[in-house]
């Protein structure tokens, strides 16, 4: 885990400057103020204030796109429509069927975009997520997907609840029905074949060096079971081998569980 951020704040809008100066305040980083994340050499990412959300830009001539949560539209709303419903390995995995919707506390959100997809699937899912700027991220993500007025996302919406900045899962776990994980893994050699989303994300955060711990806590909280996502090939998390694991192409789902799932199970939040 990357102990120091350096990420400062710019804007791509006069009228965005308020907001800008609030953020880096919050996040305790400097704000450039009305700046191109292309003319800037240093440091390797911006957070960029702009009029269609907050995104993580990498700095240079010859940066990648923009990382940003984006609920709303294009990949994970396509996905929400046509992604294949609950015969998705994740939802298999969580034990989401005809009847049965879990409390899913996702321990390691990130951008946020399995716990969507679960949301999207009828789960309640409570995300936490200790990486500030990804926690911002991901909360501007979630504000814009509150702000939609079909009806079918503010449902989904309503669904998501992110834990306050700060959270940290091997801290506080809060009890759920299902625990879901998915640590930082280490960075492949082959930097050309990561997504600009894992190569931001390495930058930024690192790995998850307490990742074991985390199991250990996951297996304490939850009520049924404890489902952990990793690489295909990796090793299983504090090498303890799941009583079942669905592997897909690139990744799989370890999965751990304590009892049997009741039928007709629809969980609301913890008071």
């Amino acid at each position: 885990m990357v102990d120091q951020l350096n990420c400062p704040i710019i804007y791509t809008d006069a009228v965005l400057a308020e907001h800008a100066a609030h953020l880096a305040q919050r996040l305790g980083q400097p704000c450039l103020g009305h700046k191109n994340a292309s003319d800037l050499e240093t440091p390797p990412y911006v957070l960029q204030c702009t009029e269609m959300g907050l995104q993580l830009q990498q700095t240079g001539a010859r940066a990648h796109g923009p990382v940003w949560v984006d609920f709303n539209g294009g990949g994970a709303d396509h996905r929400r429509q046509y992604g294949g419903g609950r015969g998705q390995m994740i939802a298999k995995a969580v034990g989401l069927k005809a009847g049965v919707c879990p409390l899913v506390f996702d321990a390691t959100a990130g951008l946020g975009g399995d716990a969507f997809v679960l949301a999207s699937l009828g789960a309640r899912v409570l995300l936490q997520e200790r990486n500030p700027i990804v926690h911002a991220l991901l909360a501007d993500g979630l504000d814009r997907l509150g702000a939609d007025r079909r009806a079918e996302l503010l449902a989904v919406a309503a669904r998501m609840r992110l834990l306050p900045q700060g959270a940290d899962s091997t801290q506080r776990m809060p009890a759920a029905d299902v625990v879901y994980l998915d640590p930082m893994f280490p960075a492949r050699q082959k930097q050309a074949a990561v997504k600009k989303e894992m190569t931001a994300f390495h930058t930024l955060v690192g790995e998850d060096d307490d990742q074991d711990a985390l199991l250990s806590l996951a297996l304490a909280q939850a009520r049924y079971r404890v489902v952990v996502k990793r690489p295909r090939k990796a090793p299983c998390l504090a090498g303890r081998e799941p009583a079942l694991t669905l592997e897909g192409k690139s990744s799989r789902f370890d999965i751990y569980p304590l009892k049997k799932m009741p039928d007709g199970l629809k969980s609301e939040w913890l008071a």
